[in-house]
């Protein structure tokens, strides 16, 4: 039995497979009629060719892979989805009721060229596409079972179970030609993702942790007050003030919520969509080095069947002894030891300030760029830290982001959704959303829309949107600065920072169109456990993923 998962890009993936010498094996190996699985790239493979890329597929399967069309949605499709049968698909554990995890940007159109393959078919927006294939030995799916929770793990398992039991040589009965695509139901869900900031305390544990402004100390202890005076104490010279200059504080603790493994299953259990570890160790200075973090993501794979994504030193560094390693080369140890997307936070802004100094050239050797050629845009996602600079009028914003600024008195644009009044400190009516790099810490000349769009152009594949402000405030997503992203970019969205109830959760749904949100402290904490979110979520009838373990 041969199992060819992965995600990836078509051309990369294929060319690696010739220069390798593995094409031809593995056709004649199909050829053979032994049972085959490919599961994302390893689907797309069999087919003939790819938008993606001018070189040729194994041409298994006699049609075309392309692109699609994202006039009316995100692209890349991250999320997860259903997909109907349009044969029997019961001997692999399918079933048109359960959820799968999709992540790619190219699809399997349906028409008669795949018709005599496809198993089952998934509507994206406007667009049906074929989500697996089936005939004699080939099952495929585009979908991740590995990632679908106990939906996706039945069906590797009766895939395994096939070999001897079946006859693999007969395909699966096709439904009658009359199946129509609009049959097809529109099932994409919000995804919720649950945050770990991982980080070592004091005395070299790895913990999760949760800053609240990005201070992830505990508050600093009250001093007990001194014991009152009795009448046998009162002349004791013991208890007479003390001369001493007084005590320092003792040093404020790490906070710890939890051991980083312990807590990405506890999340998986409870119905988290993705979760996503932010390694904020000083061990990041180098990552392959980074033992304890390779470790977290490792054990966390092996049991937790959600997507994961990690962030934190993923950039071009230098081991102490010389050695120089790429961002690509850091991505690519992350995702063998278990990790699906990987995150770049403030080397993604200083490579599209690079760009913009450009004049928009591309030198192709950046982070980004390199990560998502080798493993598709689907795989990498950009962490923005952005920051409000309020100003009193239009005059008092830099020239360069008057067209980004913000009315803080004004409903979203494009909506007639009354928002609250949140004018600044002093009562200024207008910000922009100033980036910042280095957690927060370093304010930029680069407003949000820009650094959006600049690292879409780069190759970035989703966005995660955080937002100085809001951190740790549970004062509710910052629905601004969510729409204004949302709008100027075709890529996902994930909304992060400030979510303190449900209603947080429906209201940046509802607003904004965002395909995700995400919260930290308060799933750690058990404040707003996701069940409930995602109960208020199905109550206001926002499509969730049925929590099936």
């Amino acid at each position: 039995m041969i199992l060819f998962p992965g995600v990836g890009n078509f051309g990369s993936a294929l060319a690696s497979l010739r220069k390798k010498g593995f094409s031809e094996p593995l056709k004649k190996y199909i050829a053979s009629g032994r049972p085959y699985m490919g599961i994302c790239i390893g689907m797309q493979a069999l087919f003939l060719s790819s938008d993606e890329s001018d070189e040729p597929g194994l041409g298994v399967v006699p049609a075309h892979v392309g692109v699609f069309a994202n006039a009316d949605k995100a692209v890349p499709c991250i999320g997860w989805n259903g997909a109907s049968l349009v044969g029997d698909g019961a001997e692999y554990g399918l079933d048109s009721d359960s959820s799968y995890y999709f992540v790619h940007s190219f699809r399997v159109k349906y028409d008669a060229d795949v018709e005599d393959w496809a198993l089952t078919l998934t509507r994206y927006g406007d667009e049906v596409y074929v989500s697996s294939i089936q005939k004699g030995n080939v099952f495929a799916t585009q979908f991740h079972p590995e990632k679908s929770g106990k939906a996706g793990l039945d069906v590797l398992r009766r895939w395994l179970e096939q070999e001897g039991k079946v006859d693999m040589s007969k395909s699966v009965r096709r439904a009658e030609a009359a199946v129509q695509a609009d049959l097809v139901r529109k099932s994409f869900t919000k995804r919720i993702v649950a945050c770990l900031d991982v980080r070592t305390n004091d005395a070299g544990d790895l913990v999760v942790t949760k800053g609240d402004q990005y201070d992830v100390r505990e508050a600093e202890a009250t001093p007990a007050p001194p014991p009152p005076a009795t009448s046998a104490t009162a002349n004791d010279a013991s208890t007479a003030p003390s001369l001493d200059p007084p005590s320092q504080p003792a040093p404020r603790d790490v906070r710890n919520l939890g051991k980083p493994v312990d807590l990405a299953r506890r999340y998986f259990a409870e119905g988290a969509d993705e979760i996503a570890f932010l390694n904020i160790t000083s061990f990041r200075s180098c990552p392959l080095h980074d033992q304890p973090m390779l470790d977290v993501v490792r054990q966390s794979a092996e049991t937790v069947f959600v997507p994961l994504t990690i962030g934190g030193g993923i950039r071009d560094t230098v081991d102490p002894d010389g050695t120089a390693r790429s961002a690509l080369e850091v991505a690519g140890t992350y995702f063998r030891c278990g990790a699906d997307k990987v995150s770049i936070g403030s080397d993604a802004v200083f490579a599209v300030e690079a760009m913009l100094a450009a004049g928009g050239v591309k030198t192709g050797t950046t982070g980004i760029e390199t990560i998502s050629y080798a493993y598709g845009a689907q795989a990498l996602v950009v962490s923005i830290d952005p920051k409000r600079a309020y100003a009193a009028s239009l005059d008092d914003v830099p020239l360069l982001h008057r067209p980004n600024t913000v009315d803080l008195a004004a409903p979203l644009p494009g909506t007639t959704k009354p928002l609250k009044t949140e004018l600044g400190p002093n009562g200024e009516r207008y910000c922009w959303y100033q980036c910042t790099v280095r957690g927060g810490r370093e304010l930029r000349d680069l407003d949000v829309v820009q650094l959006s769009q600049g690292v879409e152009a780069l190759g970035a594949g989703e966005i995660l949107l955080n937002s100085v402000d809001r951190d740790g405030s549970k004062a509710g997503f910052d629905l601004r600065l969510v729409n204004q992203v949302r709008k100027a970019v075709r890529i996902p969205v994930v909304a992060s920072s400030g979510a303190g109830t449900v209603e947080d959760f429906e209201e940046v749904f509802d607003a904004t169109g965002v395909e995700a949100a995400l919260a930290a402290g308060i799933f750690h904490r058990r404040e707003v456990p996701i069940a409930d979110v995602k109960d208020h979520l199905r109550t206001a009838g926002i499509p969730v993923r049925k929590d099936l373990l």
